[in-house]
């Protein structure tokens, strides 16, 4: 079975690339290309996608105020925006909202498929400016919610992978321990944040500046 990539994208060229590339895929079919998200709601329930890509600056309605909507009906889409901006308040709203990565429109197509893949596994993929723009707004930032959600220093690491893109195996291989293990950690960090997923442990831990 084919995982089902949904698109909104009001550039009507790239949408019908991106849709046309997808179909190329073993592993993925475009079951909808939009040039715009004012259905959103109706769309996913329709189309039962199980991944997004959201244009971030549409007409009617922001790919952010959709993401915000698919995410009040449907926390586990992984949505995936795609812009040609790299500006910090967009990339830092997208997050809070729930995004579950990030693409700059100039590398989607190099990076389009480990991207979808990378989401699906677990991980939260962003573009390497965009990394970098999350990291540098993280170090200007105070950690003094270390105290308040009491996580170990096992704990921080791990939830500072996830801040970082990093798929649960690749985490567990950069801290040399297992993948059942991350997994274990991630339950204890979702509990003592308050949080269900990943998506909402990364937006908390950089709405709060936990790492």
């Amino acid at each position: 079975m084919k995982t089902k990539i949904l698109i909104y994208e009001d550039n009507r060229d790239l949408c019908e690339a991106l849709a046309q590339l997808i179909n190329t895929s073993a592993a993925y079919t475009c079951v909808g290309a939009f040039d715009n998200c004012r259905k959103v709601v109706t769309d996913i329930l329709a189309l039962n996608p199980q991944v997004i890509l959201m244009d971030i600056d549409m007409p009617g309605r922001t790919g952010i105020e959709a993401l915000q909507l698919v995410r009040q009906v449907n926390k586990d889409i992984k949505i995936i925006m795609l812009t040609v901006f790299d500006d910090n308040a967009s990339v830092m709203d997208a997050i809070c909202a729930g995004a579950s990565g990030y693409l700059l429109k100039k590398n989607c197509f190099e990076e389009l498929f480990d991207a979808i893949a990378e989401s699906l596994n677990g991980g939260a993929p962003l573009s390497p400016t965009i990394a970098r723009m999350v990291l540098d707004h993280m170090a200007q930032q105070s950690s003094g919610s270390l105290e308040k959600y009491a996580l170990s220093e096992r704990e921080k690491d791990i939830l500072n992978g996830l801040v970082k893109g990093y798929s649960y195996k690749k985490i567990a291989d950069s801290l040399n321990i297992g993948f059942e293990t991350v997994k274990k950690h991630l339950r204890n960090i979702y509990e003592k944040l308050h949080v269900h997923n990943q998506t909402e442990a990364v937006a908390k831990a950089i709405k709060n500046r936990i790492v």
